[in-house]
C-alpha cells in the first residue's frame, strides 16, 4: 500500500475512535499523578490559584473556538458524525477563513488545560505530541477526502488558509449568525467533560499526596451541578423542540 493510502486507511480509523481520547487521557493522567512532586504547589496557595487559573483559561478557550466554530455552522458541513467523513458544503467563511480545522484546535486547548492542571510538563509535552501525531492523519484523510469531493474550490482555500495556527489575513466574516441554541444543544457533553476531568485531576492529586480521600462538599456540588445542567440540556435536546433549529446540525 502507498504511503499516501496508508495514511488515509490509519486516519479514517482514528476519525472513528477520537472520541475516546479522553478516556485514555484520564487513564494516562493516573499514574502521571502519582509520580508528580506536588511540594511546590502547596507550598503556597498562590502557586495553585495560578496553575487553576492558566488551566481553566487554556479549556476555555478551547471550548470557546469550538463554540465559534459549531455555532456559525450550518447542517450540511458540520456534525457529530463518528463514523466516516461526511460533507455536504465548504465551509470558508468565519473561523474557517483563518483555519481550516477549528474543531480540533478546539479539541487540543480544551484537553490540554486539564493536562496542564497535573502540573507535571512532561506530560504536557507528551500530550501535546501525541495530540499533533494522532490528529495530523486525522486531519490528511480529512482533507483528501474534501479534495476529491470539491476539487478545485477546496485547493484555492486550502493554498490561503492555514491548517492549526490562525491567520487573519483573509478573514471573511460569516454569512451564517451565531446561534447559541447550537452550542447548547451540541456542546453540553463536552463542558460537563471537561469539568470531571478537573475534579479527577484535583481529587487524585489530594488521595496521592494525602494518603486519605477527605470528602469536600465543593466536589459535590460541582459534579452535581454539572451534571444537572448536562442531563436538562439533553432532555430539552431529545424530548422538545426548544433548542431545534431547522438549519443546524
Amino acid at each position: 500500500m502507498a504511503l499516501i493510502h496508508s495514511l488515509e486507511k490509519s486516519g479514517n480509523t482514528l476519525f472513528k475512535y477520537r472520541g475516546q481520547i479522553p478516556v485514555i487521557l484520564f487513564i494516562l493522567a493516573v499514574p502521571v499523578i502519582y509520580f508528580t512532586d506536588y511540594s511546590f504547589i502547596f507550598s503556597e496557595d498562590i502557586t495553585y490559584w495560578i496553575l487553576m487559573g492558566v488551566a481553566v483559561l487554556l479549556s476555555l478557550l478551547g471550548q470557546v473556538i469550538r463554540a465559534i466554530a459549531i455555532g456559525t455552522a450550518n447542517k450540511n458541513t458540520s456534525g457529530r458524525n463518528t463514523k466516516e467523513q461526511v460533507a455536504e458544503a465548504l465551509n470558508t467563511k468565519g473561523i474557517y477563513s483563518t483555519m481550516r480545522h477549528p474543531l480540533y484546535v478546539g479539541n487540543y486547548f480544551m484537553w490540554i488545560g486539564i493536562v496542564v492542571f497535573t502540573a507535571n510538563i512532561w506530560f504536557v509535552l507528551a500530550v501535546s505530541l501525541a495530540f499533533w501525531l494522532y490528529y495530523e492523519r486525522i486531519m490528511f484523510a480529512e482533507e483528501r477526502f474534501l479534495e476529491r469531493k470539491f476539487g478545485q474550490d477546496y485547493l484555492d482555500w486550502s493554498l490561503k488558509v492555514p491548517a492549526f495556527w490562525p491567520s487573519f489575513k483573509n478573514y471573511i466574516p460569516s454569512p451564517i449568525s451565531f446561534s447559541m441554541k447550537t452550542i447548547l444543544r451540541r456542546e453540553y457533553s463536552g463542558v460537563t467533560a471537561t469539568i470531571i476531568g478537573f475534579l479527577f485531576v484535583e481529587v487524585l492529586r489530594d488521595v496521592f499526596t494525602t494518603g486519605t480521600f477527605e470528602f469536600k462538599i465543593h466536589y459535590i456540588v460541582i459534579l452535581a451541578v454539572a451534571l444537572f445542567i448536562s442531563l436538562f440540556l439533553r432532555t430539552l435536546k431529545h424530548h422538545t423542540k426548544i433548542l431545534f433549529e431547522e438549519d443546524r446540525s
